[in-house]
Formats: C-alpha cells, sequence, structure tokens
C-alpha cells in the first residue's frame, strides 16, 4: 500500500526502530526491495535520486514502483532524495511520489530555510511528506566532516520549514568510506530530543552494525542505503554465467542479491515485522 513517510515515522517511534530507505535505479533493484520488505513484513522507503527524475528514467521507474507500492501488502512510500532542485521535487511530485525532500543544504541557514519553507508549503498542500537537511552531508571520498548539525538550528529549522523529516549531519557521508566513520550519538541524542521532525541519517552503506543500531536508540528514523544497494547488485551480476542470453533470466540472482541485501538492513533497523 503506497503511503507517506510520515505515517511511517509514527510507527517507527512507537516501535523504537528505524524504517530503511533504500535507493533503486532499475526496476531490478526495486524488485528486490519490495521482495525483502514483503517477506519481513517491513514498512520501507523506496527512493530515487534527484538525477533520475530529471531525465527520462524516472517515465519508466515510477509507474512500476507505484504500481508495486499500491499492490504490495506492505506500507511503502515512494520518495524524491536530495531534491536538488525545484524543478526536480515538481517532477517528482508529478511522477506520483507520496514524499519528497528538497535538499537546499550548502545554502546559508536562511536561505535554506526559504527554499524548504516553499516547498514544503506547495508539498503539504498535495498531501504530500517533505524531508529536508541541515548540515550538509557531502562525499565520502572528501572525508567526513566533524561539523554536526545544531540542535538550536535543526529546531529553528523545522520550525519555519514545517518539514516532516530532517536529515543530519551526525558524521556519515555519501558513498565509499575511506574508514569507517564514527557517529556522533550524543549529538544525535540532542537533536531527537530538540526537533518534532523524524531524524534521518543519509550515507548509511559502510556504517559498521553496532554504529547504526546505537544511531537508531539515540533517535534516527530513517536510515538511507544507496551505494550498497548497487554494490549487491552489481556484483552479483558479475557473478552470473555470461552464456545467458534472456536478460530476464540473467537477472535472476542479482535481484535475489538486493533481497538479501535489503532483508539485512531491515533486520538491523529492528523494521522486521512493523508492518504488523
Amino acid at each position: 500500500m503506497l503511503t507517506g513517510i510520515k505515517e511511517l515515522f509514527a510507527i517507527a517511534q512507537k516501535r523504537g526502530c528505524a524504517i530503511p530507505a533504500f535507493n533503486v535505479y532499475n526496476a531490478e533493484t526495486a524488485m528486490g526491495v519490495f521482495l525483502a520488505a514483503e517477506e519481513a513484513r517491513s514498512c520501507v522507503i523506496v527512493q530515487m535520486y534527484s538525477r533520475l527524475f530529471m531525465s527520462e528514467e524516472a517515465e519508466f521507474m515510477a509507474p512500476a514502483i507505484l504500481a508495486a507500492a499500491h499492490r504490495a501488502r506492505i506500507q511503502a512510500a515512494f520518495h524524491l532524495d536530495h531534491g536538488s532542485c525545484d524543478e526536480a521535487v515538481f517532477r517528482a511530485m508529478r511522477c506520483g511520489c507520496s514524499s519528497v525532500m528538497r535538499d537546499a543544504s550548502a545554502l546559508p541557514l536562511e536561505e535554506n530555510i526559504a527554499v524548504t519553507r516553499n516547498i514544503a508549503r506547495i508539498a503539504h498542500d498535495l498531501g504530500l511528506d517533505v524531508e529536508g537537511e541541515l548540515g550538509h552531508i557531502g562525499a565520502a571520498r572528501d572525508g567526513v566532516s566533524s561539523e554536526y548539525t545544531r540542535p538550536d538550528e535543526a529546531l529553528q529549522f523545522c520550525e519555519e520549514t514545517g518539514v516532516d523529516a530532517l536529515a543530519v549531519a551526525v558524521g556519515t557521508a555519501h558513498g565509499h568510506y575511506k574508514q569507517a566513520p564514527v557517529l556522533a550519538l550524543e549529538r544525535i541524542r540532542a537533536l531527537s530530543a530538540a526537533v518534532p521532525a523524524a531524524l534521518v541519517l543519509h550515507g548509511g552503506s559502510g556504517v559498521p552494525d553496532e554504529q547504526i543500531r546505537a544511531a537508531v536508540q539515540a533517535g534516527i528514523r530513517k536510515v538511507n542505503f544507496g551505494t550498497d544497494v548497487c554494490l549487491s547488485f552489481l556484483e552479483e551480476t558479475r557473478r552470473v554465467d555470461p552464456g545467458i542470453v534472456a536478460v530476464d533470466l540473467y537477472m535472476k540472482e542479482p535481484i535475489q542479491a538486493v533481497k538479501r541485501f535489503a532483508l539485512e538492513k531491515i533486520r538491523l533497523l529492528g523494521a522486521e515485522g512493523s508492518n504488523g
């Protein structure tokens, strides 16, 4: 069943778990995620990057994801991840996303608030949930910043934008880490106590399991996985017998590899059985 992220966060808060958010890139990665969520009876967020909505991929992917979400036996949100501009957000809305993210975190605080507030007003008028970001979460290749999101600024941001979810900088980055990151757990606890929005951990791929568990216990309610979805899929495609020329048969095992990865993360976040 298609739903918004706000409903899923209410479940996560009650259970003390986090909802897994998997970035998908083609039909096969989406299939793996939905198969895992249904087997684990877990709520799930299926999301796509801004660049996909800014190209023709979304025209093919979005209808398939929506159809899968509507017929799924679990609650699933369809989310725009890292909306890089207003146009990407509007395209995601037209494609049927049940929630959107507008990432203006590279801007100064007041400008970030103004940009995000504008999108939040439009989205909420349409019945869609909104994620913002405060404290820019960069690329792992550039190193992990030790400049964490401040609780006072996070409260101001949430009060002035009305976002339903807030991605925060607490020691993660996107992509491959040069060395395993160390999450700022005390800062997560302080942010969780300070803001009304659900806290989001970006850059979940490559973070040690024990730190993910501790972050969830500290108040994280959504964890994003993108790079490791790609790796689980690509590594398995390299193992498939190259003599198989029927593409649907060639993709059987890569789909199962994504499913196994997604199941592992669903259980790690405590989301197994979250759909009742």
